[in-house]
């Protein structure tokens, strides 16, 4: 039987089996469970009198929710959460009574949305490690390659194709500084109950406030977290949420400029991304070979991105201490944003292990630019021979300006000979014209550049970072 629905290409096609799994109905519903039991063996040891049977039961059915049985009572209830309630207390009846005690639907919804994103971060941080080890090799291999630098992508001074690939690496760097330190700042709601007050609890407790702070302490550590929100209304503060768009938005953001890049070098046929054997570039033109991971790059970046804006709209217009208009916008906007960002990084890290690098091209492209490049120094040349500078600049000027005309129009670049045959260079012999042509004379520190950012900034950073990433498997590039 086939299935007519709608589905997400990111889930069809782009993000991994481990990102889709972390925002998949039967991994959540794993959480809310597991925070009932959480909350109900916190209350236990505080003096609520909850039976083992209970808990046993509980524990024995974390992961075995009956996800149909759930459905029919949401569709008597019209709420989520309720409809889980009683799905997990028919499967543990002894619990029934307790599950949930003291707490409202956003302890669990809140909560597990936390934890999600955590380990969500964690996995975003691996693939960012990845994507850096991959540009690493990269660039310490390519470190003293001469390429043409581009401003206004128009041939500049040179540099190196590893030292190029060290401004990638530091826009992906900044990223995993910034999603460490989102990791380091993400608090868990905790147990606030119905608007935040935690009058339930105090209830519960009897007015015994330091066992309403204990509860709180106690569930937020034994989820994993550090600390708790402060203070919260019925739900933890949107802003979090708009943060972690922010951070993501800032991979999209690095990636895309990567992307950018080398569909500019593979069209100048310098760089190139990865091609599969038999992989198609065109149905029709056999011949073409596409830049397709970069475009696709570019295409999820753009989506990333655009989800920016719609955290912040969603944290700023919360109504005192809630409203119920974020629910269906962060279904959405949350878990498709760390699916597209999931799958960015896959193809990053892909290309970026398998760049093909044209050196004969890039050497022929560098060759045809250097007597431009040289012109500054056949200048001092020129005035160390005796030369007066500014009439010798004017020399450089025409004859550069009526050598660019020619080249356009396919002619070779003859500027040196040009300038040789010139009276006002008549005193440079030729062999110190040809002397300034070594492409390695005009690429400045880029080679020393590339091993200080590795050793000084790179690997410091990495280190740091390592122990809080998860290991970010391998996924499948469908192109």
């Amino acid at each position: 039987m086939t299935d007519d629905r709608y589905r997400s290409p990111l889930g069809s096609r782009y993000a991994s089996p481990v990102m889709q799994a972390l925002f998949g109905e039967p991994h959540r519903i794993g959480l809310w469970r597991r925070l009932w039991l959480t909350l109900a063996e916190a209350e236990r040891e505080l003096g609520v009198p909850i039976p083992d049977t209970a808990l046993e039961e509980m524990r024995a059915h974390l992961d075995d929710a009956d996800l149909a049985a759930a459905a029919t009572f949401e569709r008597r209830f019209r709420h989520d959460v309720m409809a889980h309630i009683h799905a997990f207390g028919e499967q543990a009846p002894a619990a029934r009574p307790y599950i949930h005690l003291g707490a409202t639907s956003c302890f669990v919804t809140d909560n597990s949305d936390l934890i999600i994103q955590r380990d969500a971060l964690r996995l975003v941080l691996g693939r960012l490690i990845a994507v850096l080890d991959a540009l690493r090799s990269f660039a310490e291999r390519h470190a003293g390659t001469p390429c043409l630098a581009y401003t206004h992508f128009q041939p500049a001074q040179l540099t190196t194709v590893g030292k190029r690939a060290t401004l990638w690496m530091q826009d992906f760097a900044l990223d995993a500084e910034e999603i460490a330190h989102r990791l380091d700042l993400l608090r868990f709601r905790g147990c606030k109950g119905t608007t935040g007050t935690q009058a339930s609890f105090l209830e519960l407790f009897h007015g015994n406030h330091d066992a309403v702070r204990e509860l709180d302490r106690r569930v937020t550590t034994r989820m994993g977290f550090e600390r708790p929100f402060a203070v919260t209304g019925q739900t933890y503060p949107r802003k979090a949420d708009s943060a972690v768009l922010d951070a993501l938005s800032g991979v999209a953001q690095s990636a895309a400029k990567m992307a950018n890049d080398i569909r500019l070098l593979q069209h100048e046929g310098e760089i190139l991304e990865p091609f599969e054997r038999e992989q198609v570039g065109s149905s029709a033109m056999a011949y073409k070979r596409n830049p397709m991971r970069s475009e696709r790059i570019n295409a999820l970046a753009r989506f990333v991105i655009s989800l920016q804006p719609n955290g912040a709209h969603t944290a700023s217009a919360q109504w005192l201490e809630r409203t119920l208009d974020d629910s269906a916008n962060r279904r959405l906007a949350i878990p498709e944003a760390f699916l597209a960002t999931d799958a960015i990084l896959i193809l990053v890290t892909n290309i970026a292990a398998g760049l093909e690098v044209r050196e004969g091209v890039i050497r022929r492209h560098v060759e045809a630019q250097m007597p431009f490049m040289a012109t500054e120094r056949w200048l001092m040349l020129g005035v160390r021979a005796g030369g007066d500078r500014q009439a010798l600049h004017e020399v450089v000027r025409r004859h550069s300006l009526a050598v660019a005309d020619a080249v356009s129009n396919g002619s070779a670049n003859d500027l040196m000979e040009r300038l040789g045959a010139d009276p006002a260079f008549a005193a440079v012999p030729a062999s110190a014209f040809a002397a300034e042509l070594d492409p390695a004379h005009y690429t400045g520190r880029s080679e020393q550049q590339v091993g200080e950012f590795v050793g000084e900034f790179l690997v410091p950073l990495l280190d740091r970072v390592r122990p809080l990433a998860a290991a970010a498997e391998g996924a499948e590039v469908r192109v």
